[in-house]
C-alpha cells in the first residue's frame, strides 16, 4: 500500500508524530502551566491611602512580605482607587484573594479578605497590631538574621482551633474562615516538599470561646471568634556539635552581613586543640564551654542519601543515617490579633451571612432578601433602559451623517434652530450685549 503524501511546505507538522518524546514534553508543560494556574495568589491593599495613616501603610507592607512570593509586592494604590477597580482586575492577573485594610473615622482597624470572583468576603478587626520593625527591636539580640531568601518560597501555613474541637457538628461559619485562610497559601505535599525550602512558617491560632475556656482567662464576652496571627523564620542546625566547629564550618561559606564565613582569630593560640578544647581561648566556646547547653525542640532528619533510592535508604537507616537537628523559631513579624465580625456573601456586596453581633429571625432573613432581589431587579432594569437610550442614540448619529435632510430635522428637534435664519456677526453680537449691558443699568438706576 503506498504511503500517503504528507504536505510540509504549506502545513506545519505534528510534533507528537515527528518526535515520540514530544507529546510527553508538551503534556509535561501543560501541567505545569496548570499547576501555576492553580497557585493562589493575594494583592494586600489599603483603601484611603490618606485617611489610614503611616502605621497602617507599614502593616500593608508587612504582610505582603509575610504572603512572598506570590503576591503583588510593589503594588501602588491611589486615592481614586475603588474596590471594583481592584477586583476587575482580579481576574485577568490570576489573583484569588483580596486583603483589604482600611481605618475608620473612630480610629479602628478592620481587614477584609475578599475570595475572588464570587466571595464570599469575611470581615475581621484588628484589635491590636505589631509591625516588624517593633518586633525587632524587642529582640534580644537586637534583630533579625535575615538574607533575603527565606522570602523567595511561600510560608507553612499552622492553623490551630480555627474549628471549635466538639463531639457535634461544628458551626459553618469556622469551616469557612478556616478555608479561606487555607486557601491564601499553596497547598504542600509531605512526599515531594524539599525541607530546605520550607524557610517560613505562618501560625494562625484562635482562642477558644469563654464558655469553654472560661471567663477568668481573660476573654470578653464579645470576642467570639478571636485569631493571633504570628509569622516566624526557621533556622536548623545540627546538635551535639560544638560551637567551635560550626564557627569553623561557618567560614567555609560566602561571607554575609552578620559575620558569617569569617575565619575565627587563632593568632594567640599555639595549637588548634587548645581553640576546640579550651573555652577560655581567643576563639572561645570549646567541648567544655557551658554555652552549649541546647535548649531548641531535636528532630530526627534524614541524610540526604537516604532519599535517593530505597536500597540506600535500608542501609543508612540500620547504619543509623538520621541526625538529629535543633529547630529554632525566630519572630519576623507583624502581630495582629484578629477579631470576625461578619461573613459576606459576594465580594463586599452580598448579603450577610454571619454576624457576630446582630442576630436575625427567620421572618427578617426572607425580608432582607425580598429587598435584596428588589433592588437586583432594579438594577437590571435600569442597565436595560440604559443599553436601549445607547442604541438609540447611535442609530440617531447614523442618520445625521447619511444626508443634510435627516441631520437637519434632528439638530432642529435638539437645538431648535433650523437652519433658515441669518447668523449674527461679532460687530451685531457685541452691539447686542452692549445694549443689554445698558438697559440693565438704567433699571437699577430707576430703582
Amino acid at each position: 500500500m503506498a504511503r500517503r503524501r504528507s504536505k510540509r511546505r504549506t502545513h506545519v507538522p505534528d510534533p507528537t508524530k515527528q518526535n515520540p518524546s514530544a507529546s510527553a514534553t508538551v503534556t509535561a508543560k501543560t501541567s505545569l502551566n496548570s499547576a501555576a494556574s492553580r497557585t493562589p495568589k493575594t494583592m494586600i491593599i489599603r483603601t484611603g491611602a490618606t485617611a489610614v495613616g503611616p502605621s497602617v501603610s507599614h502593616l500593608v507592607r508587612d504582610m505582603r512580605k509575610v504572603m512572598e512570593p506570590y503576591t503583588a509586592s510593589r503594588l501602588r494604590e491611589r486615592k481614586s482607587n475603588k474596590v471594583k477597580d481592584f477586583t476587575t482586575m482580579a481576574g485577568p492577573l490570576g489573583v484569588t484573594q483580596i486583603l483589604m485594610f482600611s481605618r475608620s473615622e473612630s480610629g479602628n482597624v478592620t481587614l477584609r479578605i475578599l475570595r475572588t470572583p464570587r466571595g464570599p468576603t469575611l470581615h475581621f478587626k484588628v484589635l491590636n497590631y505589631s509591625l516588624c520593625k517593633d518586633i525587632v527591636k524587642g529582640q534580644r539580640h537586637g534583630g533579625t538574621r535575615t538574607t533575603g531568601k527565606e522570602y523567595l518560597n511561600p510560608p507553612l501555613l499552622v492553623m490551630s482551633n480555627l474549628v471549635t474541637p466538639t463531639t457535634g457538628k461544628p458551626a459553618n461559619h469556622e469551616f469557612l474562615t478556616q478555608s479561606m485562610f487555607q486557601s491564601m497559601l499553596p497547598a504542600i505535599s509531605a512526599q515531594t516538599i524539599s525541607l530546605k525550602s520550607v524557610k517560613r512558617v505562618l501560625l494562625l491560632n484562635r482562642d477558644l470561646p469563654a464558655d469553654q475556656k472560661g471567663l477568668e482567662e481573660g476573654l470578653k464576652e464579645g470576642e467570639e471568634y478571636v485569631v493571633d496571627l504570628r509569622h516566624y523564620s526557621i533556622t536548623t542546625r545540627p546538635t551535639g556539635v560544638p560551637r567551635a566547629i560550626r564557627k569553623l564550618n561557618r567560614a567555609t561559606q560566602p561571607a554575609t552581613r552578620n559575620g558569617h564565613g569569617t575565619i575565627p582569630n587563632l593568632g594567640g593560640l599555639e595549637d588548634i586543640s587548645e581553640y576546640l578544647l579550651d573555652p577560655s581561648a581567643t576563639a572561645g566556646g570549646g567541648y567544655t564551654s557551658e554555652s552549649e547547653v541546647d535548649t531548641d525542640a531535636e528532630v530526627e532528619v534524614a541524610l540526604p542519601g537516604i532519599q535517593r533510592s530505597g536500597r540506600v535508604k535500608k542501609e543508612v537507616a540500620n547504619a543509623g543515617g538520621a541526625e538529629k537537628q535543633a529547630v529554632k523559631l525566630q519572630e519576623l513579624g507583624p502581630r495582629m490579633r484578629l477579631q470576625l465580625i461578619k461573613i459576606e456573601e459576594g465580594t463586599n456586596d452580598g448579603k450577610i451571612l454571619w454576624h457576630s453581633f446582630v442576630k436575625k429571625s427567620r421572618g427578617e432573613e426572607q425580608e432582607l432578601e425580598r429587598r435584596a432581589k428588589q433592588r437586583l431587579k432594579l438594577k437590571e432594569e435600569r442597565r436595560r433602559v440604559q443599553e436601549e437610550n445607547v442604541q438609540r442614540k447611535k442609530k440617531s448619529t447614523a442618520k445625521a451623517g447619511e444626508g443634510d435632510g435627516g441631520g437637519q430635522d434632528e439638530l432642529e428637534k435638539e437645538t431648535g434652530w433650523s437652519g433658515d435664519e441669518d447668523i449674527w456677526t461679532d460687530e451685531e453680537m457685541q452691539e447686542d450685549s452692549e445694549q443689554e449691558a445698558q438697559e440693565d443699568s438704567d433699571e437699577e438706576m430707576e430703582e
